[in-house]
């Protein structure tokens, strides 16, 4: 299966970049989710990949050939959306048959693939329904063996779970993902939803305004962003400004009002105005003891796993933390508590050219 590369690809629509000067690397046979925004150049990067989108500059490269200018057809790459798309007319059967047969296969070939991709999505028992006698994971499947069944060698997937109910999303994440495993098969999977990135991915590559500010590893991308951005977007985070006061094996942030907060080993300068984020999830709050900050508590929700808090900071604004359900009866709205963190997780940003706010906006 092919290696892909985008080199300097540059997709504008009028004034707008929906690409710009785009670098993206997809191994031979890896699970890449593309993470961003609505409006950050998903949807284009996989239009890009499989030839629907001509770009005005840059290169499309698999296994080192420039196809820039190949036809879709000639790619071996089969996009499937969140639609499906299926013909409402046709059988399962004739929807996977469908591709061989524009293609002139003979009827052997063809019939062998149908067959062996019936197989594949287990849809063998339903191969003479018609789409609208399927469930949403089935017309899933039936779309997914329609696109390999000519033969490709690229998955692209276009939020191709957006469409279903929650519980059933939640099913056919490790089903999708062992379906491209074992056919060996490249995938890029566009999705705005980081828990279906997280757990699907051999990498993650966060989109923004048509350029990628991160690729990595899962736990590379939550546990050690590059960006704000990459830290409130994959798993919400709260933020301190400030200037550095300590550097090295530690970084020591001073607020505006002297209080002192330590985060990560930075290589930031004394003095050098700076950002200090930690996830929600690895802030905590008690009500004796010491905290690196003071707040009181605005509101408590119950969101099933956890308990999602919210508190006002003096002089700061809004933080936030997760509890266990169990420690919902030991603290109530109106309370002061201490809220801490421990500084390993807690990264040190230098202070963007744009002012936080920007850097945190979703477009």
């Amino acid at each position: 299966m092919p290696n892909i590369r985008l080199e300097g690809i540059t997709v504008s629509y009028g004034r707008n970049n929906a690409l710009d000067s785009y670098d993206l690397e997809v191994r031979d046979g890896e699970y890449l989710c593309l993470l961003g925004p609505t409006g950050a150049g998903k949807t284009t990067t996989l239009r890009t990949i499989c030839g629907l989108t001509l770009p005005q500059t840059g290169k499309v490269i698999f296994d080192g050939k420039d196809i820039t200018s190949t036809e879709p057809e000639e790619r071996k790459a089969a996009m499937l959306s969140q639609g499906y798309s299926l013909f409402p007319h046709m059988t399962v059967r004739e929807n996977i048959s469908f591709g061989p047969e524009i293609r002139n296969w003979g009827e052997k070939e063809r019939n062998e693939s149908v067959s062996s991709m019936l197989d594949l999505v287990r849809l063998t028992r339903r191969a003479d329904s018609f789409p609208h006698e399927l469930s949403g994971g089935m017309q899933q499947r039936n779309a997914l063996a329609r696109a390999l069944a000519s033969g490709a060698e690229v998955l692209l997937l276009d939020e191709p779970l957006r469409a279903l109910d929650a519980r059933l999303r939640i099913d056919l994440r490790g089903e999708l993902r062992s379906l491209s495993k074992s056919l060996g098969i490249t995938t890029v999977h566009v999705t705005h939803d980081q828990d279906e990135a997280l757990v699907m991915a051999d990498r993650i590559a966060v989109i923004r305004k048509g350029r990628i500010v991160q690729i990595g590893t899962p736990r590379e991308v939550f546990d050690d962003p590059r960006t704000p951005f990459v830290a409130n977007f994959l798993g919400q985070s709260n933020f301190v400004n400030g200037f550095v006061r300590e550097s090295g094996d530690r970084t020591i942030l001073e607020d505006r009002v002297g209080r002192l907060m330590p985060g990560r080993a930075s290589d930031l300068e004394l003095g050098d105005q700076a950002v200090l984020g930690v996830k929600i999830g690895q802030t905590q709050i008690s009500k004796d003891g010491e905290g690196h900050l003071k707040g009181e508590i605005e509101r408590m929700l119950f969101e099933g796993h956890y308990i999602h808090v919210d508190m006002q900071v003096e002089d700061l604004g809004r933080f936030a933390c997760k509890l266990p359900p169990r420690k919902m009866e030991e603290f109530d709205t109106g309370e002061v508590v201490n809220i801490s963190w421990d500084p390993h997780e807690a990264s040190i940003f230098p202070y963007p050219e744009g002012g936080l706010e920007n850097e945190l906006r979703v477009e």
